[in-house]
């Protein structure tokens, strides 16, 4: 089968291919599920047509290969050392001349078609070997896809990573290299033999007379360095899962000064390490030396018994010369062909332990994982759980003998101890696992037997600690509508869009983001996106063509507002004629926000047309009078121990880490005034006077006349600005948008007041008034979603991930919620408004509700409770009766 190229390779034509080879033989199932044992078995399966390709091209290349040989004992013997001239050529006589060259042009071309048989025989096993280790390691992937989830907490992600990625590189170039190579090479060594005996047997023999002792000797030895290689490989592996277990465990390191025992743990298998590998280059340096040595013998033979051979008339001294030519030639394939022994050994242990490490039992199915029914059957009906129990991989008992039914649409909390059993019991019902014994049926169908991409998008789940892609919380949201199409293809011209929007419950991508609005206001997390949305930058080409103009009215009323509310000292607003006192000098000079790099305030006094500027209107002495006035502020204030690295990074001009440097700047420049410092003193200078603020550093003075005539640069820069850098710079003017700043600072269009500590929640109550008064709330919440969530979610809070999570799960309406433990880390407060708002998004569906929690005052709102405590149910029944005096929640308050 064909695969897809790299080249051009998009989703959705690799869910093409995906799809073909899942039902492309009756065998696909068995083949899916194992891996081939050996490397030789899945080169065979995968590769047979093209590596019987590239070995008829090899052995094509033999008969060329022997002509370039015997081609110059005729130059030698019969062209040069020859009488018998002219010698006819096909039927045109040559004298000796037109001979030599005739026959010289001929070895040429030998030459050229040799190096073009190399040419594409190696570029042909490169392909098919990254072909074929692309394909190997899409099959971990997937088997990675595949294991069963108790499995990771067995071993390390960066023990699996290592093997799909680092560990497997050298077999793409062994797969390329496993027939052809041995057959090219071991033919070249034949070729090269024959040619070498047909000249003089005796010689013939002298130049294999070794090569048994090497392939005898050469292989024991290397032998051990293999064994060496697989323990430098686990000891590898091993000290990268130490170095993962330390990033991930840095708060207990250095909370507990554990620091120094992991440095003595990581340098002792540093030195297990070292030691393996010195012993490695021990024994690769003697096999070179042995083999070297006897290669060498050779030589010795063919002067001896060669030119003993020449001299008694034996043999011709052209024949010699092409034996001396040929024995060249004979060392290197001789070479490969020990080296890829060592190869063919190193690639097939290691090809066997990834087998072992992915050969997990108890994985999902291929066509389980994969495949995709004609149509997507509804799991609408009761929620039926009959006999079941569930134990680890090491025989202990999770539940046992869990029987309890939910009517549709019904709303039922799992309440007990955490190590009870009710957090695997909602992983089974999302089908996250599998139970040991019994059934779970939702609407009469066991969730088990069906394909995941029925339960996947029918039933939804968030737990505790979800886990979000890198990315733009956008794209989170969306993971649960992302599926491949069965009726769509990609195309010239067309854009691939996986989002089922019928699942979604909306027509198509018009109305998608006011659902996801609309959703994120049910987990109660659009204010914190909106806050997101304020801080991120609006694409006007991928949002409502007018949105731009209505930010530009919001400037206007948001400055109406501020003059009627009797505050514009909260914001100093941007004009074309006045500096700004709360702006850097840098953002006054531009009048604008820099596109790029090239304007940015770090680069600014380096840029040559900044440089030319403030040349040309006499800012730059005066600038550099306020760097270096800046510069001993610094220094002085870092040897008074009261200052700390905060107050330093407050200021925003040096860090902590500059003092050192500046001190150093002082000291070379002029101890007065520093008229003509070196460059780079000069820009460091400039850079540290464009950085201040005046309305905020109140230890630099910037006079009134300066300001003026940065102001007045202002304008020539504008003014002047050569064409090639005009897209480098966003000007500010009042009555258009700026795409370079964020939607918060396109409605000041200015900058806040430094000296006000209430100014900021006011100015945010102003915004959100103008916002809801425009109708723009949608609009900065769609922003919003595409702020970065970080590694894992990293940016945002352990309850923002779980709001996210949640709000993924209800995004694509699942006929069954199964939430575990989904709103741990909110506040009680936070926790009954999501709670409404999941209420509010399914009043007057039949969607079934299964929450597992701990005991709050929620669960008197639930239609049914389930106690579950020691792996089996205790209690169920409606919340009142399971809490009234005497029951079995009787004293068990909630904490809310």
């Amino acid at each position: 089968m064909t695969e897809p190229q790299a080249s051009g390779a998009t989703p959705r034509s690799c869910w093409a291919f995906l799809t073909k080879l899942i039902g492309h033989s009756p065998t696909t199932e068995r083949e899916q599920d194992a891996l081939d044992p050996t490397i030789y078995r899945f080169i065979l399966r995968r590769s047979l047509k093209d590596q019987v390709i590239v070995v008829a091209l090899t052995l094509a290349s033999f008969p060329f290969l022997y002509l370039t040989l015997e081609l110059p004992k005729t130059i030698v013997n019969h062209a040069i050392a020859g009488g018998a001239f002219p010698q006819v050529v096909l039927g045109i006589e040559l004298d000796r001349i037109a001979y030599l060259a005739t026959l010289c042009l001929i070895f040429l071309a030998l030459v050229v078609l040799n190096g073009w048989f190399k040419f594409h025989i190696n570029v042909m096993k490169g392909r098919l070997g990254e072909r074929m280790l692309r394909r190997l390691r899409y099959d971990l992937y997937l088997r990675t896809l595949r294991f069963p989830l108790p499995y990771f907490t067995r071993i390390s992600a960066g023990e699996i990573i290592a093997m799909i990625t680092a560990e497997l590189e050298p077999v793409a170039g062994f797969i390329g290299d496993s027939f052809a190579l041995p057959i090219y090479q071991g033919g070249t060594l034949l070729t090269i033999g024959a040619f070498m005996f047909v000249q003089d047997p005796l010689l013939g023999l002298a130049a294999v007379s070794l090569y048994p002792a090497q392939a005898y000797v050469i292989p024991k030895l290397q032998r051990k360095v293999r064994q060496l290689g697989r323990r430098r490989v686990r000891r590898i592996r091993h000290l990268s899962n130490r170095i993962g277990d330390s990033i991930a465990a840095r708060v207990e390191i250095r909370a507990n000064d554990y620091a120094p025992y992991q440095l003595a743990d990581i340098f002792t298998q540093l030195g297990e390490i070292y030691d393996i590998r010195y012993e490695i280059y021990r024994r690769k340096f003697l096999i070179k030396f042995l083999n070297n040595f006897l290669n060498q013998l050779t030589p010795f033979f063919f002067y001896l018994i060669g030119g003993y051979l020449v001299i008694v008339g034996r043999l011709s001294f052209g024949a010699l010369v092409a034996i001396l030519a040929a024995h060249k030639d004979l060392a290197a394939p001789w070479k490969e062909l020990l080296d890829f022994y060592q190869d063919q050994q190193d690639v097939a242990i290691k090809y066997q332990q990834v087998v072992e490490q992915f050969e997990v039992p108890e994985m999902v199915g291929s066509k389980t994982l994969l495949e995709r029914p004609a149509s997507l059957p509804s799991l609408v009906g009761d929620l039926a759980v009959a006999g079941v129990s569930y134990r680890t991989s090491d025989g202990a008992t999770r539940l046992e003998g869990i029987d309890f039914g939910i009517p549709q649409g019904g709303w039922v909390a799992a309440v007990g101890p955490g190590s009870g059993g009710r957090f695997e019991l909602a992983t089974l019902l999302a089908r996250l696992d599998a139970p040991t014994s019994g059934r779970i049926e939702l609407g009469s169908v066991d969730i088990n037997a069906m394909p995941m991409s029925v339960t996947g998008r029918r039933i939804g789940y968030s737990g505790p600690t979800p886990y979000l892609l890198p990315g733009p919380l956008r794209d989170t949201l969306l993971m649960g509508l992302r599926h491949p199409k069965a009726d769509s293809r990609p195309g010239p011209g067309r854009q691939e869009d996986w989002i089922d929007y019928e699942q979604a419950g909306i027509a198509g991508p018009s109305e998608l983001a006011a659902r996801m609005v609309e959703v994120l206001r049910r987990v109660d997390f659009d204010a914190e996106v909106y806050g997101f949305g304020l801080l991120g930058h609006l694409d006007p080409s991928r949002h409502a063509p007018e949105a731009p103009d209505k930010l530009v009215m919001a400037r206007v009323r948001f400055n109406e507002e501020l003059v009627r509310s009797g505050l514009t000292h909260l914001i100093d607003t941007w004009s074309a004629v006045r500096y700004n006192a709360q702006a850097s000098v840098a953002e006054n000079l531009l009048f604008g926000l820099p596109l790029g790099s090239t304007f940015e305030t770090a680069n600014l006094a380096r840029q040559p047309y900044v440089r030319g500027l403030l040349d040309q209107v006499g800012l730059t002495q005066d600038l550099m009078l306020i760097g270096w006035h800046v510069a001993k502020t610094m220094v002085a204030m870092s040897a008074e121990r009261q200052v700390d690295r905060e107050l330093m990074k407050e200021f925003g001009i040096a860090s902590a880490g500059d003092v050192a440097s500046l001190r150093a700047i002082l000291e070379r420049a002029d101890r007065v005034e520093p008229r003509a410092p070196a460059s780079h003193t000069r820009e460091r200078l400039l850079t540290l006077a464009l950085r201040v603020v005046v309305g905020h550093h109140r230890f630099v003075t910037i006079d009134h006349n300066i300001q003026q005539r940065i102001v007045q640069a202002r304008q020539s820069f504008a003014g002047n600005l050569p064409l090639s850098l005009r897209d480098a710079v966003a000007f500010f003017d009042p009555a258009q948008f700026n795409a370079a700043a964020t939607i918060e600072d396109n409605v000041l269009f200015g900058k806040r007041a430094a000296s006000d500590p209430d100014s900021h929640s006011r100015i945010q109550a102003l915004i959100s008034q103008v916002v809801d008064e425009l109708d723009l709330r949608s609009l900065v919440i769609e922003v919003g979603l595409d702020y970065p969530v970080g590694a894992g979610g990293s940016r945002l809070s352990p309850g923002q991930r779980q709001k996210a999570s949640l709000a993924r799960a209800l995004l694509k309406r699942p006929d069954l919620l199964v939430l575990n433990d989904a709103t741990s880390t909110l506040d009680g407060r936070s926790r009954a408004r999501v709670f409404e708002g999941l209420r509010e998004e399914v009043r007057g569906q039949a969607r079934t509700v299964f929450w597992s929690m701990q005991l709050t005052g929620l669960v008197r709102q639930f239609d049914r409770v389930l106690v579950i405590g020691e792996g089996r149910l205790i209690a169920q029944g409606p919340p009142d009766e399971l809490m009234r005096p005497g029951a079995t929640l009787a004293g068990l308050k909630g904490t809310e």
